[in-house]
């Protein structure tokens, strides 16, 4: 576990996707703070109320609403602790127009998905609110504008939903125990520096959750649910100016209490000493060690605080490009390890460093990341790391720029919402595009290497490490640590050594094939070509970005040609030839090679197919389709990263037998596999069969003939531009003319009545799976009805296991079924909960169904998945990676490529009478699974 990761704030993420570490609302005196995007109506009412609006056609007729209320968990009096969070449930539990669950049930019948669109997460510092909604229902909008204003302040928050939902809550806790929960119960308060944030994680204590009384959760919510500590977000496909006059009309309503408590503005402390903790715990799967120093969080407010992000971003880029080269060698220091700057809680920031290592392997670990570290702090860092860094950082904002009228309303939305929270400037995108292009090119080296100077310091500095329980007696000291470092900063060192290959990707183009046969697909606005060696090339043509094309590649045969000897190295040979590089690249070279330029490429091999996946701006076409070509035609074999893989995943399988959720995974996998070996979990034995030189030659054989490969171009595509690239690139690739095809394996869930109880860790928590299965016939009204037959299961159980039985946080019903190699579908109801309620939810989950066979669904619910799946359809079809997945699902499966727009006839024609038959002819109890993970037995 990564404590770094785990406990920082996420990243903000403004339309270029860096992070601008971000918390203060002052600008710096004699600087001049950066001004609001003029694109976004910002105003705050005489209550105090903020609203931002913009109007955004991304998606269209769409609109994205955010309620953010500056109240969290860090509010929370001892006997609330964990309330703000089961405010943030409860008002999903009945406002005064939707009283008890008519809200949830009002938004599911229009079409909007209760925790994939409706959401809502309280922090320590904040409870948010989100809700999406179509424009075109000028209703809905009205209604969904309703619900904001009485999430603001008409939550009815009724004793006897208070009371339901208390074990709902004690269950999502629930599913957050075990080895990482309660070794975060021990380092928290430590790294926390014993402040408030310690005692207030949201998810609050059992006492509260269990006996609080219904007042003191009304106490909170009225002290602190009040509109000058409120904003409402909207951003969408909406008029501006009307939105602005109902927001004024009907937020000017809410009233502050009389009595108004102050919002302290809560921090942690720097104290100025250091701290050292070792943690253990017997389910601990790996060792880890996080060496933090905190600092005062710097706002970014003004020019010169944005110039300052920018600079530590570059450095972050340099510092993780030099960590990666470290943790490619034969016998890598470490599985992980890396440093930077980011953001943290309680108004600090943080400079960390941290390894993950295998058993023993701990003091070169911390050795290896600290070296690398007072390398970089002592000489510097190159010219050339800094070109690359800016290359790809100015890459990546021309990208976002380009992109700028396709930006998604969530990403507005998130931005103005840091904004009312921390401050945090938001200039728009074309003033940070002016800003990057003027401040970039004049960040000198030295500017790098004074960030490393400007974190290093010896005080406010934790060292926390975790470990297997079996490995206590081995661990270090805080002496002993401090030692290592203190080591490592007297050693001799040489400079960074940055090689790069000058060479051309390609030394000279391919001989190129010919298009010989051009088709259109017309339906889907698909262009169908065939080139002279036998690929064939599906091209679409789309306007839902500006600057994205993404590809995907298949042809027939992958690991199901191979023998169970072969399959180890058959299943990672993709992985050691992309990690290996190609041509006269590798793939340190290439990565360096690549700086700047916005495109991927990464090779498969899964159970009956081998191909590509990647994506690419249109300028970076042409070298796309070039590491394509070489990836076909000169793969790499490379020993040291080769070892270097096996030792990662040896590392990776220390502790693995005492991590539950691991043995209770592979216990699951094997069953539903029958125990082929293709299908149980990892062992040293199978890591050991892995053979680079055959793994080589099974990579060389799976893309011998490219004869049988189908390329799927998807995105802003020139045709004109691509046509001549497709016959160089992909008409020039070997072709065999072999034509192989997938075996079929007989690989399957077994027949019959199985029951499997997996007995492991120590946490009073169940996880509960029952898997249905069978021979299927495949076609799209099969499918239609078996998805919706999944549906109206997950509304029920929902229903039942969580809001009446208060057993579950999120219960689960899935399918999935394929055509190939043979017609199978396999039912999945899937939840966790308390091990004494594990038989009585089951039975509640079976009577489910069996309510299902003998009378049908009810129409109510039926109608929910109608209206989600048409919501849910009109937003997929704009997007590149949708048609990718759609039209590579079809073409696999011999579907025809327009039966997509059939979707609509196919859920008009889904009743009660055939789900409820669905319902008798797939949910038989006669191949009927239940696997069950228990605690230990004392």
């Amino acid at each position: 576990m990564n404590v770094i990761h785990w406990l920082s704030r996420p990243a903000l993420l403004f339309t270029a996707g860096y992070t601008l570490a971000a918390l203060g609302a002052q600008a710096q005196k004699g600087h001049k703070a950066l001004p609001l995007d003029t694109a976004v109506r910002t105003g705050k009412l005489p209550n105090g109320f903020t609203y931002y609006i913009r109007h955004n056609e991304e998606p269209k007729k769409r609109v994205t609403l955010y309620l953010v209320n500056k109240a969290g968990a860090i509010l929370e009096t001892e006997e609330q602790r964990g309330l703000a969070h089961f405010i943030e449930h409860m008002s999903f539990n009945g406002t005064t127009h939707f009283p008890k669950n008519e809200l949830v049930n009002y938004l599911q019948k229009s079409g909007v998905r209760f925790g994939a669109d409706l959401n809502a997460y309280t922090s320590y510092d904040e409870t948010v609110y989100q809700l999406p909604l179509p424009t075109d229902n000028k209703e809905l909008l009205d209604n969904g504008l309703t619900i904001m204003r009485e999430w603001a302040q008409e939550a009815t928050l009724d004793a006897a939903e208070i009371d339901k939902e208390r074990g709902v809550i004690l269950e999502e806790k629930r599913l957050k125990k075990g080895a990482q929960d309660r070794m975060m119960q021990q380092f928290f308060p430590v790294i926390m520096n014993h402040s408030r944030y310690a005692d207030r994680m949201p998810i609050g204590i059992d006492t509260v959750l269990k006996f609080s009384k219904p007042e003191t959760l009304r106490e909170f919510y009225h002290d602190w649910y009040r509109p000058d500590l409120q904003a409402l977000i909207v951003v969408g496909d909406i008029d501006v100016n009307e939105m602005e006059q109902v927001i004024k009309a009907r937020f000017s309503t809410l009233v502050n209490p009389k009595k108004e408590k102050k919002r302290v503005k809560y921090t942690i402390p720097l104290t100025g000493k250091n701290q050292f903790l070792v943690v253990t715990d017997p389910e601990m799967p790996s060792t880890s060690i996080e060496i933090v120093s905190k600092f005062e969080q710097k706002p970014v407010v003004t020019e010169a605080d944005y110039r300052n992000s920018i600079v530590e971003m570059l450095f972050n880029m340099m510092l993780s490009q030099r960590y990666s080269e470290l943790g490619k060698q034969a016998n890598p220091p470490f599985l992980k390890g890396g440093a930077g700057l980011q953001g943290f809680l309680g108004g600090l920031q943080i400079f960390g460093a941290s390894a993950g290592v295998a058993s023993g392997g701990l003091e070169t670990g911390v050795k290896a990341v600290w070296r690398e570290l007072e390398r970089a702090k002592r000489l510097g860092f190159t010219q050339a790391e800094l070109d690359r860094a800016k290359q790809d950082y100015l890459s990546k904002m021309a990208a976002a720029w380009k992109e700028k009228n396709k930006t998604g309303s969530d990403v507005y939305v998130k931005q103005y919402m840091q904004y009312f929270l921390a401050g945090t400037a938001v200039p728009g995108l074309d003033k940070e595009y002016q800003l990057v292009n003027a401040i970039v090119p004049g960040i000198a080296v030295a500017d790098i290497n004074a960030v490393l100077k400007t974190y290093s310091k010896n005080t406010d500095r934790d060292i926390i490490i975790m470990a297997p329980q079996k490995d206590k007696a081995k661990l270090p000291d805080e002496a002993t640590v401090n030692g290592w470092l203190h080591t490592v900063e007297q050693e001799p060192m040489d400079a960074y050594k940055d090689v790069v290959a000058d060479k051309p990707l390609l030394a000279a183009k391919p001989a190129a094939g010919k298009i010989t046969r051009t088709e259109q697909i017309t339906e889907v606005g698909v262009t169908k070509y065939t080139l002279s060696n036998g690929v064939t090339v599906l091209v679409k043509p789309t306007t839902f970005k500006n600057n994205e094309i993404g590809f995907t590649a298949f042809a027939p045969g992958g690991t199901s040609l191979y023998s169970d000897a072969d399959y180890q190295s058959a299943v990672y040979a993709p992985g050691i030839i992309d990690a290996g590089g190609v041509g006269d690249y590798n793939s340190q070279q290439l990565d360096k090679y690549l700086s700047g330029k916005q495109l991927n490429v990464a090779p498969f091999i899964s159970d009956r197919t081998q191909g590509f996946n990647g994506s690419a701006a249109p300028a970076e076409l042409e070298t796309m389709l070039q590491l394509v070509y070489l990836f076909y035609t000169a793969p790499r074999k490379d020993a040291d990263l080769f070892q270097n893989i096996i030792t990662r995943l040896k590392g990776s399988l220390a502790n693995r037998a005492s991590d539950p959720s691991s043995i209770y995974n592979d216990t699951v996998n094997a069953v539903l596999g029958n125990y082929n070996v293709r299908r149980t979990g990892p062992t040293l034995e199978k890591i050991d069969q892995i053979n680079l030189d055959r793994a080589y030659a099974i990579y060389k054989e799976r893309f011998a003939d490219a004869s049988n490969f189908t390329f799927l171009f998807v995105g802003s595509v020139d045709t004109a531009v691509l046509k001549p690239l497709l016959e160089t690139y992909l008409g020039s690739l070997p072709a065999t003319h072999k034509h192989e095809e997938a075996r079929d394996l007989g690989i399957h869930i077994p027949a019959g009545v199985i029951e499997r109880n997996v007995y492991s860790g120590k946490e009073d928590k169940a996880t509960v799976r029952l898997v249905f299965s069978g021979d299927y016939q495949f076609s799209e009204e099969n499918n239609s009805t078996l998805q919706a037959l999944a549906k109206v299961i997950n509304l029920r159980l929902l229903e039942r296991l969580r809001e009446e039985e208060g057993g579950v946080y999120t219960p689960n019903a899935d399918v999935n079924f394929n055509k190939y190699p043979a017609g199978r579908y396999a039912f999945t109801i899937g939840f966790g909960c308390a091990p004494a309620n594990v038989d009585k939810l089951i039975a509640s989950a079976l009577d489910e169904i069996n309510k299902l066979k003998l009378n049908g669904p009810e129409e109510v619910n039926l109608d929910k998945y109608k209206a989600e799946s048409r919501a849910s359809l009109k937003t997929a079809l704009e997007s590149n990676g949708f048609w990718i997945n759609y039209i590579n699902s079809q073409y696999q499966n011999n579907e025809p490529l327009g039966a997509i727009y059939n979707k609509g006839k196919l859920l008009d024609a889904v009743t009660v009478q055939k789900v409820q038959q669905a319902a008798k002819d797939y949910l038989g109890g006669n191949n009927y699974i239940r696997l069950v993970s228990l605690p230990e037995k004392q």
